[in-house]
């Protein structure tokens, strides 16, 4: 997305709910201000699910087990809504308007630990530790998610940005932590703070700064509207992109690589540009390579696999299966039917989430979901559920 989209209109009980909330572009930060409310009367203690999914729709969350794909809760939620794995074996955080809330996944509840704050924002696991952005204050909080075990917010490190802004942070294995700066106007780059948050050095070289991903031996990355920036060792290198606007917004990284993948966009006036082109970041050789697809993509179409080969869901249905060495796409499993990425990015669309060696892809335009084993190709489960669904996401316990 070039430029901010603020949002589709609500109509009826998600207007009422919904209509204070100020829409930033892949924010997350539109849902109900009653969702609290309406979450504990679903917090009835429920059977365990083995590895569940959670899905968003209009009003709620589904969960279901990882395995069968079977629909074994259904959670009232009204508002728009965001997933994210919290980075332990049981929880995911639900973005809402009230901020960020900790669903037992596992449990089938949600807890009564909740971060608030206006607009949350990205969720990124990282090194045993997951950080929360929230964009209408600037707040980081990083806490270790094994803690939510016990039932009471974790303990943890909290961090104010100057100003808030839609930004992202992530915790490195020694304790720093790189956080975006800018304002709600204007974003320049990054800034890295010591454990004592003591800032230890900062790059304000990457425009629209947007996004995160890690490589292995840590690299750390943030896209900018020319190109990426990333931090290793100390010391932040700019990978400029061949164009003079070349904007990678979203990525995704692997431990079993030290290539990221990202998206890539090169129209600055676009109200929705409909990319077939992404981008390969290797943070080794500090080097980008373009691959084109032959086909558009949406932003919640990037994941990598399980050696780190990069994983693209493409509007011609097909999950496009890419050596992140070579470029070279590997193989291209039908997943879904052909589909149109919305002009509002919280509009439903087929969305990639993966977990070990398996691809979960939703189809909202047919309620359906499906399970595929991305060593054969083949759907292993499908389900058809009562509503369309829109994020998609899991438990996953470690790095992001």
């Amino acid at each position: 997305m070039n430029k901010p989209i603020r949002g589709r209109a609500l109509t009826g009980t998600a207007l009422a709910l919904a209509v204070s909330t100020v829409l930033t572009a892949c924010a997350g930060n539109e849902a109900s201000s009653d969702a609290k409310a309406e979450g504990a009367a679903n917090a009835t203690p429920a059977a365990t699910v083995k590895d569940p999914l959670v899905a968003t729709f209009d009003g709620g969350l589904y969960i279901l087990d990882g395995e069968n794909l079977k629909l074994t809760r259904t959670i009232e939620m009204p508002g728009f809504n965001r997933v994210n794995p919290a980075g332990d074996q049981d929880h995911v955080i639900v973005s809402t308007g009230t901020g960020f809330r900790v669903l037992d996944a596992t449990g089938q509840a949600l807890t009564d630990i909740e971060y608030q704050g206006s607009k949350p924002g990205h969720v990124v696991r990282h090194a045993g530790r997951t950080a929360l952005f929230t964009d209408g204050t600037g707040e980081v909080n990083v806490f270790d998610p094994t803690d939510l075990s016990d039932g009471r917010k974790p303990e943890g490190r909290t961090y104010s940005s100057a100003e808030a802004h839609h930004g992202v942070a992530i915790e490195l294995a020694n304790g720093e932590l790189l956080s975006t700066l800018g304002t709600e106007e204007k974003r320049t780059g990054a800034l890295v703070l010591d454990e004592n948050n003591k800032e230890i050095t900062r790059n304000e070289k990457c425009p629209g700064v947007h996004g995160e991903a890690a490589a292995r031996n840590e690299a750390v990355a943030v896209g900018c509207e020319d190109g990426i920036l990333i931090y290793q060792d100390g010391n932040f290198t700019k990978v400029d992109a061949p164009d003079d606007y070349g904007r990678i917004g979203n990525q995704a990284g692997s431990d079993a690589s030290p290539v990221l993948l990202g998206d890539y966009k090169t129209d600055p006036e676009a109200e929705l540009e409909r990319p077939t082109r992404i981008s390969l970041i290797d943070t080794e050789k500090k080097k980008l390579r373009l691959v084109d697809l032959g086909t558009s993509y949406s932003f919640r179409s990037l994941a990598r696999g399980p050696r780190g080969e990069a994983l693209v869901l493409g509007t011609d249905g097909a999950l496009h299966v890419i050596d992140q060495n070579s470029g070279e796409v590997e193989k291209r499993i039908p997943a879904v039917g052909t589909w149109q990425e919305p002009l509002d990015w919280q509009r439903a669309r087929p969305t990639l989430f993966v977990r070990d060696g398996t691809a979960y892809v939703s189809d909202p335009g047919e309620k359906a979901l499906h399970a595929i084993d991305l060593a054969t190709g083949r759907k292993t489960a499908s389900v058809t559920l009562p509503e369309s669904t829109n994020e998609l996401s899991g438990v996953v316990a470690g790095p992001h």
